[in-house]
């Protein structure tokens, strides 16, 4: 499965507004931010980088303004992150990688009602809702929900649950309380990503809600598999519940 995410993840920075391909290495850059969530790099599965390929990755970034950064699964990519540490890349994180496949989708019980946005309304409202639920991670933005509605309108999917109460935004008349994003299909697979929370609608089943709607979307669409990352015990077990099942770990390396 680690050579499917990585060419998952090569075909996916493809689509980037932006895109270099330099000794092996794609690289999707976004003109709209200079955040290192956004503008990465990946390795061909496979490949062997000399100091000179890692060199001109650098240069790459370095050539924007913007922080070299990486994201990979290892095991398609064995001799990467040694050269890439050689070169003085630090570890960012190891996060494990659950996946789920048609037939293994397991409904949650009932929850918040789930939306596809339709309006700018809708996209700004999302777009809040995560700044909200990763800590403040990012501002809102009209940058920021024209990411969202880009990847909607080019074959990817934005799913959003509707309001719980006070504060949990304005939408439709729906309100937010939180949201997640689908990448579109890519050699098969479709990567779930952004799933957040507000903090005062937690614990009342709106990431279950929302990760269901996403890979029914996925499998809709006709992927074979759904795949996203764990960031703590909780949300582990969210996933879980929903048939995801750990199979990998992915890599994510930063140059200081």
């Amino acid at each position: 499965m680690s050579t499917a995410i990585q060419n998952f993840a090569v075909a996916n920075l493809r689509r980037r507004p932006e895109v270099a391909e330099v000794a092996g290495f794609v690289v999707g850059f976004d003109p709209t931010t200079t955040s290192s969530y956004i503008n990465f790099a990946t390795p061909l599965p496979g490949i062997s980088p000399t100091e000179a390929d890692i060199a001109a990755l650098v240069t790459a970034f370095h050539e924007r303004g913007l922080v070299p950064r990486l994201e990979f699964a290892p095991d398609a990519a064995p001799e990467v992150a040694p050269a890439l540490r050689r070169a003085g890349f630090g570890t960012e994180a190891v996060q494990e990688y659950l996946v789920c496949r048609p037939g293994g989708l397991i409904a949650p019980p009932d929850g918040p009602l789930v939306l596809t946005p339709r309006t700018d309304e809708e996209y700004a409202a999302i777009d809040a809702a995560l700044c909200e639920a990763f800590g403040g991670e990012d501002e809102p933005s009209p940058e920021g929900a024209a990411r969202l509605r880009r990847t909607q309108e080019t074959g990817g999917a934005i799913r959003y649950a509707a309001g719980l109460g006070a504060g949990a935004g304005v939408a439709e008349g729906a309100g937010c309380s939180g949201a997640g994003i689908c990448s579109p299909v890519a050699e098969g697979t479709a990567e779930l990503a952004g799933i957040g929370t507000r903090p005062e609608c937690r614990g009342r089943g709106v990431a279950a809600a929302v990760t269901a709607a996403l890979t029914r979307a996925a499998f809709d669409e006709g992927a074979a598999s759904a795949w996203l990352e764990a960031s703590g015990g909780g949300s582990r077990r969210v996933y879980e519940r929903l048939g995801y099942r750990a199979t990998g770990t992915r890599l994510y390396l930063t140059l200081a």
